[in-house]
């Protein structure tokens, strides 16, 4: 390695605190910037009468790329984490019945067949298709930087993508195995956050099936944030200083590079900088114009993953009839898409989910009550106020206690709504969004927003919006990505 350099990282979301590590396990110096004043990103925490709500992530799917994450600094996840597998996986409410989805794959093929006879078997090859892209899609594509098409002609990579049925929809190949449209839906569910209608989204990403089915939904104990709290850990035992409550306003330059972040409160000396922060805002509304990467029309063209309301609920009494991830398909699956992705509005009769983890974890409520999470999936920079979030929150609350048979609302003592105002002031998010760009298959790999700024020879970008794409895991792999494109350039 060359002389340290020191690395200004902004934000601490996932993806930064992944890009830091990898940089400072390197030797270099390494500072992260932190808008907010607790680390996290999306991914905070709060703490309220005793309830403790993460307010962002809720799913830990990919157990596989949080392990591998550990490991490359020689640690085990179980040295940071306790990790549960959750079975049920998730609870499904159909307009007439609730299915319990079970971790066991035997029991679940089982489930498929007293839905749909023969669909056990199809699962089988369904499944076996979804795990071949599944590991193309790790050991191939996501661990590139997306700047070039020759990353992806080697033999190994060219002889994976045949395999994986990019020209597809989701919306064909399901249909290609199942019938039954609640075998659809349960298939279908995890696309309505991946930013496009299961027509317009490839059949590719299947894959998200195979690590739902098969590598399980899991919970470490004390919630998300403590992935965050671990991931912390381990970047401060690298060297990694992290600061809250500076905001970066803006950069000095020198010689076609910054010299200088500044912040809200003060001036950093740096050689390169990683924004990990929200990709648009940072390139149309930090950098001078002459160094942006891309034009406002560039951006208003991209077609981005949903927004959400959100609602977190504490309440005095248990509730029956819910598991810790709940989904609710009793309206029309197409019908909500379609307002979310084809003619953006407010959803006449939303789809939601809901999450329970105290039913999990009884630390994350008073003993006897429940702590509730409520996202109904919206598109983005919709008009958010008081009285829509209000009159949304009755909808679902009703519904909710038809589905579960039981009064709820008489029994809430805390709540509070977080929306698309919301991200934009926290997260200086894109249009509100809440997932990033939606993964169709022009803004995947190099159709994504450049890691590398097109002008300025220190600048990058990791994070929802660039490479990989949404999601968790996804963002610890962008930062790995696009520390060691730095790296390379160090060196």
């Amino acid at each position: 390695m060359k002389s340290k350099k020191n690395i200004c990282v902004i934000g601490s979301g996932f993806s930064g605190i992944s890009s830091a590590t990898y940089l400072a396990d390197k030797g270099h110096n390494v500072y992260v910037l932190e808008k907010n004043s607790k680390l996290g990103g999306r991914a905070r925490q709060f703490i309220s009468k005793e309830f403790t709500f993460d307010m962002g992530p809720s799913w830990y799917w990919m157990p596989d790329v949080f392990e591998k994450y550990f490991s490359d600094f020689d640690k085990e996840i179980k040295d940071y984490l306790t990790l549960k597998r959750l079975d049920p996986s998730y609870k499904v409410f159909f307009q007439d019945e609730s299915i319990d989805i079970p971790a066991n794959y035997e029991d679940l093929k089982d489930l498929f067949e007293s839905i749909e006879e023969g669909s056990g078997e199809k699962l089988d090859l369904f499944l076996s298709q979804a795990e071949k892209k599944y590991k193309v899609g790790i050991q191939n594509l996501v661990y590139k930087p997306g700047l070039s098409i020759k990353e992806f002609i080697d033999k190994e990579t060219l002889k994976g993508v045949l395999k994986l049925d990019i020209f597809k929809s989701m919306h064909s190949h399901i249909r290609k195995y199942f019938k039954n449209e609640k075998i659809i839906k349960l298939l279908e569910f995890p696309i309505l956050f991946l930013g496009a209608t299961p027509k317009n989204t490839p059949a590719l990403y299947s894959l998200m099936n195979y690590a739902d089915i098969k590598l399980g939904t899991w919970f470490p104990d004390g919630g998300m944030y403590k992935i965050v709290e671990a991931m912390v850990k381990l970047a401060e035992e690298k060297g990694v200083k992290f600061y809250t409550s500076e905001e970066v306003k803006k950069f000095s330059y020198s010689k076609k590079e910054i010299s200088h972040v500044i912040t809200s409160k003060k001036t950093y000396d740096t050689d390169y900088v990683i924004c990990s922060g929200d990709y648009h805002h940072f390139d149309q509304n930090i950098l001078e114009e002459k160094y942006r990467n891309y034009s406002s029309s560039y951006w208003d063209k991209r077609i981005l993953a949903p927004s959400s309301l959100l609602f977190y609920i504490g309440l005095d009494k248990k509730l029956k009839n819910v598991s810790h991830h709940c989904l609710f398909f009793d309206k029309d699956f197409e019908k909500h898409a379609e307002e979310i992705y084809s003619t953006p509005r407010w959803p006449s009769e939303p789809l939601f989910y809901a999450s329970f983890t105290s039913k999990t974890d009884t630390s994350v409520a008073p003993k006897n009550h429940e702590n509730m999470f409520l996202l109904i999936p919206i598109a983005p920079d919709l008009e958010d106020n008081r009285i829509i979030r209000e009159r949304y929150f009755e909808l679902i609350i009703s519904r909710l206690e038809k589905l579960t048979n039981q009064n709820i609302k008489d029994h809430i003592i805390y709540k509070k709504s977080y929306g698309i105002r919301d991200f934009k002031k926290d997260y200086h998010s894109f249009k509100g969004n809440a997932y990033g760009l939606a993964n169709t298959l022009f803004q995947t790999a190099i159709y994504k927003p450049s890691i590398r700024n097109k002008k300025l020879k220190n600048l990058y970008f990791c994070g929802q919006l660039t490479v990989p794409g949404p999601g968790v895991p996804p963002s610890l792999i962008s930062g790995n990505v696009v520390a060691n494109e730095l790296i390379r350039n160090i060196d």
